[in-house]
């Protein structure tokens, strides 16, 4: 029997955990763990929550958690209750699969400014994540600034400009909600370094921002390349560049405003004891370099959100790339050795925050090929190690509070039940509450 313990029971993990069902049946025990009492990780924290059909991948995910050979273990930090050094030796195999919950810096003067927010603490704020729950955004200003031009940032930007009638069927927590409602905001500017084409937005998510009830995207035409330049495009990016220049030919006159400013790069963030503006240089993209042209303008604001990318946080005992911000490896294999068995990474903690939540299958069972090559190859150790008995012991010894899944489902029981009309769940935002549910 082989033991394996996966760190993170988001998407990379659960489909790590598929796949090693599908290499080793019966053989294998899989445990999950994460520091969270509730599973799921981006599916819950991170998906947009008026998304609800990409949420549904969860069930996925479920029919693994039920398996009888994997186990979830929850609210439990690698690092603070158990260490890493800790946890090899007890599982013949270690995959690291906490993806990137933090934001890259944006690394400007004032960015440490009141009022400037990253996304990942922004969209968990939204999400119901119990470590942004007091994040409290000042939406009391008329403008909003979100630095950006990816999907993330058009998930903050639509999110804000939503009414309450328009979150019916999300879960969108109560907080959140009414926060939202109570904004003052007139305008929302999605500031992009590059133009058009340099986009990394989805046709699906740009045009989602047409159908506002009371906000409308508005697109500078002259930031549009000649139309014949599309055609070089790939199909969905010329897709996603035909939905701006729709926005530019519609101009809707709408009570919000969501104002796309592309061939700016922000350089400074303005104001003293709070954001007051953002100081942007206009750029010009040549021959694929971005060049500033020397010619700058300021945006007033009231709030910043910084949707310029993540990264993975650092577990003690893992060698970590701190300029790319995830762990380094060599294409997923981090070690292997008959001493302190193997050591992976995988998904995002992998490869960085690249690709949909699909793209986290194939790496999953991508990792559980190497494994199942090192095994093979002997570079890990024969069976034997204690496994999930022995993280039992400790855990006892520790008094650990473990979080299992049928706990899980009576979280997810309490919170379908106190549900607002409409909606889902409400999610319970504080951990504590989460284990009191669970109990």
């Amino acid at each position: 029997m082989r033991h394996i313990a996966i760190i993170g029971s988001g998407p990379a993990g659960y489909y790590t955990a598929e796949a090693a069902i599908k290499e080793w049946g019966e053989d294998i025990r899989v445990d999950v763990f994460d520091r969270l009492p509730v599973p799921y990780g981006l599916i819950r924290t991170g998906v947009a929550p008026d998304h609800q059909t990409i949420k549904a991948v969860s069930r996925r995910y479920e029919k693994t958690a039920l398996t009888r050979n994997v186990r979830f273990v929850g609210n439990i930090a690698i690092g603070k209750d158990i260490s890493l050094a800790e946890l090899q030796a007890l599982y013949d195999a270690v995959i690291i699969a906490t993806g990137a919950p933090h934001d890259r810096d944006l690394g400007i003067p004032g960015d440490n400014l009141p009022g400037v927010i990253g996304s990942a603490s922004f969209v968990g704020w939204y999400n119901g994540h119990p470590s942004f729950t007091d994040l409290d955004p000042d939406l009391s200003g008329r403008r909003a600034v979100v630095i950006g031009n990816g999907n993330v940032a058009l998930d903050i930007a639509r999110i804000l400009s939503k009414t309450r009638r328009e979150f019916a069927g999300s879960d969108i927590v109560a907080h959140a909600l009414d926060a939202i409602e109570g904004s003052q905001l007139d305008e929302i500017v999605i500031l992009g370094r590059r133009g058009p084409h340099q986009i990394a937005m989805t046709p699906k998510e740009l045009g989602e921002l047409r159908e506002l009830e009371r906000a409308a995207p508005h697109v500078d035409p002259g930031d549009l390349p000649p139309a014949i330049a599309d055609e070089a495009l790939e199909p969905g990016q010329r897709k996603s560049v035909q939905w701006l220049r729709q926005f530019a030919e519609d101009d809707l006159a709408k009570p919000l405003r969501i104002s796309f400013d592309f061939f700016a790069r922000p350089v400074r963030i303005l104001g003293t004891d709070r954001v007051e503006g953002v100081e942007v240089e206009r750029t010009i993209v040549t021959d694929g370099r971005l060049n500033g042209t020397g010619e700058f303008y300021m945006i007033p604001c009231h709030l910043v959100i910084s949707a310029i990318g993540y990264r993975s946080a650092p577990i003690p005992g893992a060698p970590f790339d701190e300029g790319a911000g995830r762990f380094a490896s060599d294409d997923g294999r981090i070690s292997a050795s008959p001493e302190t068995g193997g050591l992976y990474c995988v998904g995002w903690a992998r490869r960085g925050p690249t690709g949909t939540i699909g793209t986290n299958k194939p790496d999953g069972f991508a990792i559980i090929a190497k494994l199942a090559e090192d095994i093979a190859s002997g570079a890990i150790g024969p069976e034997g190690k204690a496994g999930r008995s022995g993280f039992n012991a400790l855990a006892a010894e520790r008094k650990l509070d473990i979080v299992t899944f049928r706990d899980w489902q009576k979280i997810e029981e309490a919170e379908i039940a106190a549900a607002r009309s409409g909606a889902p769940r409400e999610k319970f935002t504080l951990v504590e509450e989460m284990i009191r549910a669970g109990r």
